[in-house]
């Protein structure tokens, strides 16, 4: 075993202080709420976590994604320090404050496009994706929505409905929303597509004319970590062109540097009509956007979109010192540079293991499936949940993904040293041994 320099597990997990806590919820948390890792966080920094027993881990989950610059980020914690002693709460349809417009600057001034550029701030990334859905019916006056295999979009009714998933994001909860079309997705380790069998798909399911607008992850993320091939996205873009309806990229959990550009589409040649913003926008704090082109921005009647906390101060001063830290830090090239190392272990722990399918990512956003063989491709759950709890217990937190479990993904903050990614690394690579 490599000597350990950030990673301590000195306790069954969860410890004795840990457990009471657990203890406690058990008495008055519902039940779904069900928790990944086996203990009770004390503090935080950058890329590793301490629980109240003095174990410390090291994250690669990233918060599901919504730490890109880290935990506690310096710059993030003194810009709410200083919000607490201004204000805390208007509503910006209320009373506005100037966190929010400089925030939408800041944002508008990442989309490189031949028109202007407008912002909607939210809460959730489900908000985001909803009101893109919202304000693309408005401008093109039709309903129908298109969305993919293998998609998440969030958890409300509408975005619910758009998830591919069943179980657990579906299963009981129907009946689903209306006018959702469910669109084949190129993925290139198990069922290549084109665009024409897309075409093919879509003129078969609804009428093209009735499309008010297409929702599609650059990079699928909960569904699998899917690259697409170049081909896919530009595609899809002459695609609304040619029917006249809205492209929506859903870049939640791509977007804010996770793939080495702000934007996943950047790596694609294309540019959408809107871009769906969370997660990471905030350093974790609630708070999701639609950024988009203006005419389109601003078909809804005033009042149509909107919300209590939409765009809260507190989560608009920390998204502006996120941006900000992106750039001070050089955060971009450092999510290729973290993914790089990732991917080269990947590919090195694949080259000993036939239970490992398939390497696959871009910049810090990287995944392997885990299957039975590497002739049927069987989706392998169960050894996939081996594997990361073994590696949780033994200090580095790794996630999974995919329809079938079965993909253990990477979404650690981009501040993640080379030491402390060759140190969870090692950890995977005894999980694997220990397994396989």
């Amino acid at each position: 075993m490599a000597e350990r320099r950030y990673t301590r597990v000195v306790t069954d997990l969860p410890g004795p202080k840990s457990a009471a806590v657990f203890a406690r919820k058990a008495k008055v948390v519902a039940g779904p709420l069900e928790t990944y890792a086996p203990f009770i966080i004390r503090r935080s920094e950058g890329a590793v976590i301490e629980d109240l027993d003095g174990n410390r881990f090291l994250d690669f989950s990233g918060g599901w994604g919504c730490l890109n610059v880290g935990q506690r980020s310096p710059r993030v914690v003194d810009a709410l320090k200083e919000q607490l002693d201004d204000f805390l709460h208007t509503d910006f349809t209320a009373v506005p404050y100037e966190p929010f417009i400089e925030l939408a600057e800041a944002l508008t001034a990442r989309v490189e496009a031949p028109w202007p550029v407008k912002v909607a701030l939210f809460n959730s990334g489900a908000e985001a994706v909803e009101n893109a859905v919202k304000i693309a019916r408005a401008y093109t006056g039709r309903n129908a929505v298109l969305v993919f295999e293998n998609a998440f979009h969030g958890r409300t009714l509408l975005t619910m409905t758009m998830t591919h998933k069943a179980t657990p994001y579906k299963a009981g909860f129907g009946p689903f929303a209306p006018e959702v079309y469910r669109l084949p997705y190129p993925n290139l380790y198990r069922a290549g597509t084109t665009a024409e069998e897309i075409e093919r798909a879509l003129v078969s399911l609804v009428n093209p004319a009735d499309v008010a607008v297409m929702v599609v992850e650059p990079i699928v993320g909960e569904g699998g970590f899917l690259v697409p091939p170049d081909w896919f996205l530009p595609a899809m873009r002459d695609l609304a062109d040619a029917h006249g309806f809205v492209l929506a990229f859903d870049e939640i959990q791509t977007g804010i540097g996770r793939t080495g550009k702000f934007f996943a589409y950047e790596h694609f040649d294309v540019l959408p009509d809107l871009i769906c913003v969370a997660k990471s926008l905030a350093s974790g704090l609630p708070l999701s956007g639609v950024v988009g082109k203006a005419e389109i921005m601003d078909a809804p009647r005033p009042s149509g979109i909107g919300g209590t906390y939409s765009g809260n101060p507190l989560a608009c001063r920390a998204a502006i010192e996120v941006l900000k830290t992106l750039d001070a830090e050089d955060l971009l090239p450092r999510a290729a540079r973290v993914g790089d190392l990732i991917r080269s272990h990947f590919e090195r722990i694949a080259a000993d293991y036939d239970c490992i399918g398939d390497v696959r990512g871009l910049g810090a956003m990287v995944g392997m499936e885990l299957v039975t063989d590497r002739v049927t491709k069987v989706p392998n759950k169960e050894l996939t949940a081996r594997v990361t709890s073994t590696a949780l217990r033994s200090g580095a937190i790794f996630p999974t993904a995919g329809l079938f479990g079965n993909v253990i993904r990477v979404l650690a903050p981009l501040v993640m040293t080379d030491e402390q990614v060759e140190e969870g690394m090692s950890i995977l690579e005894e999980s694997f041994a220990a397994h396989c």
